[in-house]
Order: structure tokens, then C-alpha cells, then sequence
């Protein structure tokens, strides 16, 4: 998994944690990773976890506020792990052992796909995507073929 992918999958899991049976583990867990800060910054991430899980489970529309608070735990993950790349290792760890404890609709992955400036975006999750493309020109399939 690359770092993009580990901070992505971070930030879901802890979000999709909140609220859930298994929130003390991820509470725990993602404590644990920023102690790595000092005692002060490890406080002061529990309490940013802490009030982000009563906004979830206050939240009439639970997924909402998850989809809002992913960015921030990204951001807090990235951070952390450009700080300290060690911490990796022990980030895949506690996802593995987050997602094996959430219930079954809380393991669903979100994936935003963006193709702009003429790019193009072959996507998919838990699968393969198989791509035969022509190459551009006449009979290739590209701008010049009709």
C-alpha cells in the first residue's frame, strides 16, 4: 500500500470507526500512533477524537459528518506520518484490526474519482479493470477516427 493509499484508508477507518462498537480500539490505536508527538500532542488528539465522534454520533445524517471529517484525519495522518514515517507499520496494523471489528455497513470504501484537462480515470474496488484503448488517429479510436 502506497502512503497516499495508507493515509486515504486511515482517515476512512478512523472515521467510519466513530460511533461504532469499535471505536475504543480505533480511539486507542490512533492515540497510541500520535504519541509519538509527546504526552501534550497525544492529549490534545483524543480530544479531537473525542468531540469528532460525539458530532457522529449526534449527527442525524452519520455518513455526512464522516465525509466531512475524513479530510482532517487525512490531513492529521499525513502530518504524523511525514514526521514520522515509522509509524506506517504500525498505521496498517491498526486499519486491519479497525476494520475486522466494524460492522459489516461500515466496511464500505469511498472512492472519488476526478479526470480533468482531457485526462481519463479507470476505477474500480475489489476488482480488476482491463483497458484494450486504440491508440489515437484514423481507425485508432482517437480524435481522428470516425
Amino acid at each position: 500500500m502506497m502512503l497516499e493509499e495508507l493515509i486515504l484508508a486511515g482517515g476512512t477507518t478512523v472515521v467510519g470507526a466513530m460511533a461504532t462498537d469499535s471505536w475504543a480500539v480505533a480511539r486507542g490505536g490512533i492515540a497510541r500512533l500520535f504519541r509519538r508527538r509527546g504526552e501534550g500532542r497525544q492529549t490534545v488528539i483524543e480530544a479531537q477524537l473525542d468531540n469528532n465522534a460525539a458530532l457522529v454520533a449526534r449527527a442525524r445524517d452519520a455518513e455526512r459528518v464522516r465525509q466531512s471529517l475524513l479530510p482532517v484525519w487525512q490531513l492529521e495522518l499525513e502530518s504524523l506520518l511525514d514526521e514520522h514515517p515509522d509509524a506506517a507499520d504500525e498505521l496498517r496494523e491498526l486499519i486491519s484490526e479497525i476494520r475486522d471489528r466494524l460492522p459489516d455497513d461500515q466496511r464500505a470504501w469511498v472512492q472519488n474519482n476526478v479526470a480533468k484537462d482531457g485526462g481519463q480515470v479507470f476505477a474500480v474496488q475489489g476488482g480488476n479493470v482491463v483497458v484494450h484503448q486504440a491508440p489515437p488517429g484514423p481507425g485508432g479510436g482517437g480524435e481522428g477516427a470516425r
